[in-house]
Formats: C-alpha cells, structure tokens, sequence
C-alpha cells in the first residue's frame, strides 16, 4: 500500500462495491419517489423538505463514498472524482490534502458548532412552536398548496399569543411571520447561531443532516445516510405539531394546544434528543478524523 495513502482500513473491490450497492438501494428509497413526484408535480410536506429547505442533490445523495482513512482496492470504470481522490498502483482513496483552506475552514466551524451544542444542555419548552408563528396573522401560510390548516386563523393567532415563544433555531425564526417575531424570547441571526443552538432542538437534530453533507465526502456516506433517516424522522415530529392537517398523508396530528399534546411533542422530543447525541458524536469523530489527517 503507497505510504501517501493515510489508512486505518483497506476495502477490497468486491466489499466496497457491496457498501456502495446497498447504500444507494436504501437512499433511493427516499430519492425515487421524489423524483417520481417532480415529474408530475406533487408535493409532500416532509420528504419535500429534503431537497427544498436542504440544498444537496439527490445525485451527490445517492453517491457512495467511504471518507478519509479508508483504500479502496481501484475500479478504473468507477467515477473517483480527482477533485477528492487519489488514485495509484490500483488503489484509491479521499486525499484530505485535496481538501482545500476555505473547505477546512468550513469543516473547522462545522465541528465547532457540533461541540458547543453537544456540550449543551437540552431544553424541551419550545414546544414546536415555531411552525405556528410562521403561520401567524395567516399572511403568508407556506404549505397551503399541499395540506389545509387544521385549526381557524382566529384559533392559531389566539394560541401563539397565550404561549410563551423561545425559538433559538435562526433558520426557523427568520420564516416566522413579521407580527409573530417580537412575540419570541430571543433574536437568534446567523451571527449568533454558534452561542443559541442547543441539542434538544428538533431544528438543529434536523440539521446534522445537512452539517453531514457539507462535510461530505470527506465523511462515511454511512453517517450521511443515518443522518438523512434522522432528519426525516424529525421533520415527521416538527410537521404533525404544526398547525397544518396531515391526516391524508397518514400522519396524526400532535396537537400541542393541548397539554396532552404538549407532553406527547416532549417526549418525542426527548427521544430525539438522546439519538442525536449519538449521531452527532459519530460525525463529530469523523471531523476529527478528517481535520487531523
């Protein structure tokens, strides 16, 4: 084996290719349909999600990689991009040297915002809150084309003002309707986004997966596959406690103007919270792995 190729593992061709076979079967699970649902124009409010919101493709989603540290025994009819691989004496694998000083830098943050919110203590009072401030006032209802509210405007707007709000997901608090806004405890912006995520958030579980694809390649597609699964999961929990009437897509409501429903949303918050301790622990390793190569 080249001592220019950094590895604690070798695949042979025929073990590789099996990895690679069985990790697309099961994104395309996810992928084919979609695909099937774009070609005829429908939507579906949590699989949507994955390719709306996130900006991965599904090509790059369906593509297979082992991440640093691993030599593939070569296929010369295999597509190893040389933006990432090194190929030699009929091996190949990801070269972290071609990772290149905005790419580490970017990979640097990753891993930092991952710790801090690992670090933190979970806290399970939003109660998914932010879907219906999103919806406040009714001036702009996002998944109307695909699914009807489940309650009255007036019905909405009366339960977001009797609750205290305490979104710190940026990323959910700039869609929350303008009037909806100064109704939060906090002001989370992208500047502050490191001091407010916290790990028993459902948006910043959701969010391993895309932190997972930006670290891709240089990351297992195993992780990026088990935090896609994740993901949906999540967003599967963050929609049936929204507002909106999922019952045609076989989703029961959580319905969190209840406190009934209010328990029900935290413990399945707190499930969520206790696997993306896991999983964010196996992506932060492979960061480590990938920035200490």
């Amino acid at each position: 084996m080249p001592s220019s190729s950094p590895t604690s593992e070798f695949l042979p061709r025929s073990e590789w290719q099996e990895c690679a076979r069985a990790y697309r079967e099961e994104i395309e699970k996810f992928t084919s349909p979609i695909r099937a649902r774009r070609s005829r124009q429908e939507k579906h409010p949590i699989y949507d999600f994955l390719y709306t919101y996130y900006s991965f493709s599904l090509g790059r989603l369906e593509h297979w990689h082992p991440g640093v540290g691993v030599t593939l025994e070569d296929d010369e009819a295999l597509d190893f991009s040389d933006r990432y691989y090194r190929r030699e004496k009929g091996l190949a694998w990801i070269d972290s040297e071609k990772l290149t000083s905005k790419g580490r830098q970017q990979l640097k943050w990753i891993h930092q915002i991952l710790t801090l919110t690992q670090a933190r203590p979970p806290n399970f009072a939003c109660h998914g809150l932010h879907e219906w401030a999103m919806v406040y006032s009714g001036a702009d209802v996002r998944h109307r084309e695909i699914a009807p509210l489940r309650l009255s405007q007036q019905e909405i707007d009366s339960f977001v003002k009797s609750r205290p709000i305490c979104c710190s997901h940026f990323d959910a608090y700039r869609f929350f309707a303008p009037e909806a806004a100064p109704l939060n405890r906090l002001s989370p912006t992208l500047e502050t986004r490191q001091e407010n995520e916290q790990p028993g958030c459902i948006h910043v579980n959701m969010d391993l997966y895309k932190w997972a694809y930006k670290s891709s390649p240089w990351i297992p597609s195993e992780i990026l596959k088990e935090s896609l699964l994740f993901a949906i999961k999540a967003r599967e929990i963050d929609m049936r406690a929204s507002p909106y009437n999922l019952e045609s897509y076989g989703y029961p409501a959580i319905t969190i103007e209840t406190s009934q429903g209010r328990q029900e949303y935290e413990e399945a918050q707190y499930c969520l919270y206790r696997q993306g301790l896991d999983l964010r622990a196996s992506l932060i390793a492979a960061l480590d792995r990938v920035l200490n190569a």
